[in-house]
């Protein structure tokens, strides 16, 4: 298929590998970090890192909008269902991520609370024009990527006159989290892993463009390159993290020519400004309070804002003790090194919000089977 089977090539991938091995110098490593779930998966799939010597390692990084949301909002969402009058919309990733003593909005649904499933937000619109007697809450979540949609349906829903329709907003935005894993000194000081150099988000920055990573870049002497998600994509943003480390240099590059600018999609800009603003802060999984981290409806769209009309107030709920996602989403820990990883956890019945989503590392690392198949080598290892 024309614009995939070029960037799938084997024998190139195996060539650029090569050069990765010849211009990365011996005597030292080299640690980067691929922000975006959807890179944790295209390594995984194609076997990315047995192609690299062992002094190139790569590192999981936040980009999971799913993984990184903190149970507190989960456990918010589920009292909004559990209202008699709401109609809860969401994605179907966030219906199985576990929530505080075990709940989930699955196991709400269950229980008799009024949750859909929707594939976008145009969905949640129909049903709040077919049932003007019931409150829709959209369970809007998500990077820039998905922001745009999210105030369209809102600026829909002020032309339709919807009074019944409502968003709990749960956007999130890249370059706070990139910023938060820097700004801290190394593993041995910290708790935080060495990073040095990124491979900056695909579909993020067909939104933001590549200009927000140029200051993050200088201040902290870090490179970021942007690259697509096929392999061959991958390996070329890894060889030129390699050049310009080797190079001494920090800046950032576009490998996603085709479809990543450096203004980015202005449009979309546009629209998000219109319906949202920065909240103060806003917790992450794994990375805590985040400053200007995250977006919330103006004053202008109050109406449409579930926070508000249903005083929703988020407590802050702790992770499960055993699971380590949290460490996973900051890049300290690989997800086969967590004790739960194919014992307890699994795409079946995952224990955290890394082994639920489609861009979570644990499920990457458990679809594309050799991980899987040593966590479930380990399991039969312990119980003979």
């Amino acid at each position: 298929m024309k614009h995939i089977d070029e960037y799938r090539d084997g024998a190139l991938a195996r060539s650029i590998a090569a050069t990765i091995a010849l211009e990365a110098k011996p005597e030292r490593q080299y640690q980067f970090m691929e922000f975006c779930g959807g890179h944790t998966h295209a390594i995984s799939r194609y076997g990315i890192e047995d192609l690299l010597p062992p002094n190139v390692q790569m590192v999981h990084g936040p980009g999971c909008p799913v993984c990184v949301l903190p149970i507190g909002r989960i456990d918010d969402a589920i009292r909004l269902a559990l209202r008699p009058e709401v109609t809860l919309c969401t994605y179907a990733d966030l219906l199985r991520v576990p929530a505080s003593g075990g709940a989930s909005l699955l196991k709400a649904k269950a229980a008799g609370a009024d949750i859909r499933m929707v594939y976008s937000t145009l969905d949640a619109i129909r049903i709040a024009e077919a049932e003007p007697d019931r409150e829709i809450v959209f369970f809007a979540i998500g990077f820039e990527t998905t922001t745009p949609p999210t105030a369209l349906a809102i600026r829909l829903a002020r032309r339709k006159q919807l009074s019944n329709f409502t968003v709990f907003c749960n956007h999130v935005v890249t370059p706070p989290a990139i910023r938060a894993i820097l700004d801290t000194p190394d593993l041995s000081e910290a708790g935080r892993v060495r990073v040095d150099g990124f491979v900056g988000p695909a579909h993020v920055s067909t939104v933001i463009g590549t200009k927000p990573y140029a200051g993050l870049a200088a201040e902290f002497g870090k490179p970021v390159v942007v690259a697509g998600f096929e392999p061959l994509d991958v390996v070329q943003a890894i060889l030129m993290l390699v050049r310009q480390v080797n190079e001494g240099r920090h800046e950032v590059e576009n490998q996603y020519i085709r479809a990543v600018t450096a203004e980015g999609n202005l449009i979309a800009q546009r629209e998000i400004a219109e319906v949202f603003e920065l909240r103060a802060a806003f917790e992450w999984r794994g990375l805590g309070e985040l400053p200007l981290s995250a977006l919330r409806l103006r004053a202008a769209y109050a109406e449409f804002d579930a926070e508000r009309r249903f005083a929703v107030e988020t407590v802050s709920a702790a992770d499960n003790p055993a699971c380590e996602c949290g460490d996973i989403l900051r890049g300290l820990k690989k997800p086969a090194e967590c004790k739960l990883f194919g014992t307890l956890c699994s795409p079946e019945m995952p224990m955290g919000s890394c082994m639920v989503s489609p861009e979570g590392a644990c499920a990457a690392h458990w679809t594309y089977g050799r991980f899987r198949d040593k966590a479930k080598a380990r399991v039969e290892k312990v119980s003979a």
